[in-house]
């Protein structure tokens, strides 16, 4: 079928997007301008450029849904107070020694579970600021280990992100989640290294503050606040072991459920589910707005094109999947931004060009981490804000954030594309 977009109008819609998510426009609203414009400029007429884009965005469907209901889990897991304990509890067994292996280590298990990672940091922030403030590491060291240890989280977690990905590329979320495991192994230990590394770069220039926030006094026993995130464990894991598929539409809310029963705090379940629902709802809205623009994307030329400027390169057809998650995560500064427009709109061409689902959706996960942090992202400022870091300080983490993202895209990309 003929492209019913060209290739430099779908290319004109994306550019106009990110320049408006640069220049603080809200994304989705920037995404949907975007597709509009590109689908006009692409030479299609004002009612095809609605279709296409509601086209586009009604693909999103799916992945919103699995999105809307793991809010209960992270619900739970926040308000309840069951994501600090998991983490205090882990600093704790891990000694102030090792703050920063422990810090990596709490935020990677938060994500992992299904708590975001700008909340999981959000979260251990206060315990990782009185830590350090005893141990006197640099706020720099502190906030990388969070924030790589968040990155490789989210390599194995039911996020928003990998929701996305899996449903773009139509294979199972379980799949996917298993699929980087080594990817995030290599992330964590290039974070640890990395942090301690700015750990003696930056040693007495800047002892950490105290936090003004103190953890919550009624937080649940550790046994307690993990019953939810290891009955979603399992429930996702019968497919794998047993053949028994369960939807993580299921798996999350009831998971969120019982920790919820464990905990003693039935009778709060409904805010607990509010406020899960709140966290998720920008999400949701920007996934409908990416969806917009890939269905412009998808209508046009732009990934046969991107297909033949490979060959004409010489460049293996696997790369597309690493190059496109990077890109979009630069555009949208967001891992689920941009994990879900990359896959969107080249998980097709990727497929198409010999690339298993497992493996294009598995290489475009890790790339999505590479640039998600920008300044013209949510991530970089409520990350920063966390451990009261100024924005000049923050830029200089940017580097190393990157660098934890570029390791397990290559790590991936070796597995998946080159093995």
């Amino acid at each position: 079928m003929e492209p019913m977009v060209s290739t430099l109008g779908a290319l004109i819609g994306l550019a106009l997007a990110i320049i408006l998510i640069i220049k603080k426009v809200n994304p989705a609203y920037s995404l949907i301008i975007g597709a509009i414009v590109g689908g006009l400029a692409g030479g299609a007429n004002l009612p095809e450029t609605v279709n296409i884009l509601l086209d586009g965005a009604r693909g999103m469907i799916p992945a919103v849904i699995r999105i809307i209901t793991a809010g209960v889990l992270a619900g739970v897991l926040i308000q309840t107070g069951a994501a600090a304990t998991i983490a205090a509890k882990i600093i704790k067994v891990i000694g102030e020694k090792g703050a920063l292996i422990a810090l990596a280590l709490s935020v990677m298990l938060l994500t992992g579970v299904g708590v975001f990672i700008d909340v999981a940091v959000i979260t251990v922030a206060p315990i990782a600021l009185m830590t350090a403030k005893k141990v006197k590491l640099p706020t720099m060291a502190v906030l990388l280990a969070m924030i790589g240890g968040g990155k490789a989280g989210n390599m194995l977690s039911p996020n928003p992100n990998t929701i996305a990905t899996a449903e773009n590329f139509g294979v199972e979320l379980q799949s996917l989640m298993v699929a980087n495991i080594v990817p995030a192994i290599a992330g964590l230990i290039m974070t640890i290294i990395l942090a301690k590394y700015l750990a003696k770069k930056y040693a007495g220039e800047e002892v950490a503050i105290e936090s003004t926030d103190s953890p919550k006094q009624d937080l649940p026993k550790f046994w307690a606040a993990i019953v939810g995130p290891v009955v979603t464990i399992i429930l996702l894991a019968l497919r794998p072991m047993f053949d028994l598929a369960v939807d993580p539409l299921i798996a999350l809310p009831v998971g969120g459920i019982i920790g919820c029963l464990a905990m003693g705090k039935i009778r709060h379940l409904n805010d607990y589910m509010n406020f899960g629902l709140g966290k998720m709802m920008p999400i949701t809205i920007l996934l409908l707005g990416t969806g917009a623009i890939s269905g412009i994307i998808a209508a046009s030329g732009l990934r046969n094109d991107t297909i033949v400027l490979l060959e004409a390169m010489h460049l293996p057809m696997f790369l597309l999947a690493p190059i496109s998650g990077i890109l979009m995560s630069a555009a949208t500064a967001s891992t689920t931004a941009g994990a879900n427009l990359a896959s969107a709109t080249f998980g097709g061409a990727i497929v198409g060009g010999g690339v298993s689902a497992i493996a294009g959706a598995a290489m475009v996960h890790t790339g999505a981490t590479v640039l998600d942090h920008l300044p013209h992202g949510s991530f970089f400022h409520a990350t920063g804000g966390s451990v009261y870091m100024d924005i000049t300080k923050r830029l200089k983490v940017v580097p190393y954030e990157s660098l934890v993202g570029i390791v397990m895209t290559i790590v991936s990309t070796i597995i998946w594309g080159m093995l």
